[in-house]
């Protein structure tokens, strides 16, 4: 019989320095993208794909995130003096139940594998779903909801979600070697960290969500910290194949690296352009401020924010109308 998938974590205890200084004082996690926290739009992704269970791995200065999935008296009171209906529903309908979330510290930043690690008495002896809050991923259905459809489909075991990528930028990620396709799903034969491009099985690269059993536990606790003194999950992932087996899904979605400025730009822009109290405005502002640089942007071709960017310059400008905007490509 397979076991459900009831139990996500999310390792939240990295210090976000590519964010400072705004990440001094405030989690890399509760960055918004437009007016929602990273962490919550994951987390709205594990629910939507039947997680019950919502496990943190926090570290020092991380209590924000805990306050976030927690009741706020004064506000929500406040709220319901002044008739903000809206707005309180949008709290309520965010607000895990009583028992759904718990917390765990990573004392020491010594991976991802690590963190993954310090979650194990929490998960127990059961499967479970890995979410980095870093990427965010647009999809419908959620990219965690497809990966546990594969998961239910392939009879358990290991599922990681994959993405192509530019040869050239292999050597960044964890990368996979797929066998016996079924649709866009696979086995994986081998799991290869940051290799060379020579070296590479294929393009397909790991993308921040994992179904894991519990085995791997056993798996971390035997690595030797590599690369920076980090505990990677990649090697354990490796050493649990030999006894298990790994399907990899080529998920339907975007992904934005919300760890990396320009990702976590285009993410805004992505998220912006879509909602309907915000897009079609936005759309204008954006028109405007590709105009005012004379229609000229250097961005390369192939970054995301380049390409949403790239879509306006068919549209009606909304200063100047006669003036066609041009994008470098």
């Amino acid at each position: 019989m397979i076991r459900p998938i009831r139990k996500a974590v999310f390792p939240v205890a990295g210090l976000g320095t590519r964010f400072l200084p705004a990440t001094k004082a405030m989690p890399k996690e509760m960055l918004t993208v437009v007016d929602k926290p990273l962490i919550q739009i994951v987390v709205e992704e594990a629910r939507e794909a039947g997680i019950e269970h919502l496990i943190f791995v926090t570290g020092r200065n991380k209590s924000v995130i805990e306050d976030h999935f927690d009741k706020q008296y004064e506000l929500e009171s406040t709220l319901r003096k002044r008739g903000k209906s809206i707005q309180l529903e949008v709290l309520e309908e965010d607000l895990p139940a009583a028992g759904e979330t718990s917390f765990t510290r990573q004392q020491e930043p010594l991976g991802l594998g690590h963190a993954i690690w310090c979650a194990r008495h929490l998960v127990g002896n059961e499967p479970f779903a890995v979410l980095l809050p870093d990427m965010i991923i647009k999809s419908t259905p959620s990219c965690l909801a497809q990966m546990v459809a594969v998961y239910d489909e392939r009879g358990g075991g290991n599922v990681i979600a994959v993405e192509e990528a530019p040869w050239d930028q292999v050597h960044r990620y964890g990368v996979v070697a797929p066998k016996d396709w079924q649709d866009n799903h696979f086995t994986i034969d081998a799991m290869v960290e940051k290799p060379t491009r020579a070296d590479a099985p294929s393009n397909l690269i790991i993308s921040g969500r994992y179904i894991l059993q519990p085995e791997i536990f056993a798996e971390i606790e035997k690595q030797q910290p590599g690369a920076g003194g980090e505990i990677q999950i990649t090697d354990a992932m490796i050493n649990l194949m030999k006894q298990q087996p790994f399907h990899g899904l080529r998920f339907e979605g975007k992904t934005y690296d919300c760890g990396d400025k320009l990702g976590f730009l285009a993410a805004n822009v992505a998220f912006a352009l879509e909602r309907d109290d915000l897009g079609p405005a936005f759309r204008q502002v954006l028109q405007e401020v590709v105009a005012s640089h004379n229609g000229f942007l250097s961005w390369n071709a192939s970054n995301d924010l380049s390409s949403i960017l790239k879509d306006l310059k068919a549209e009606p400008k909304a200063v100047e109308p006669e003036q066609d905007i041009k994008v470098a490509s």
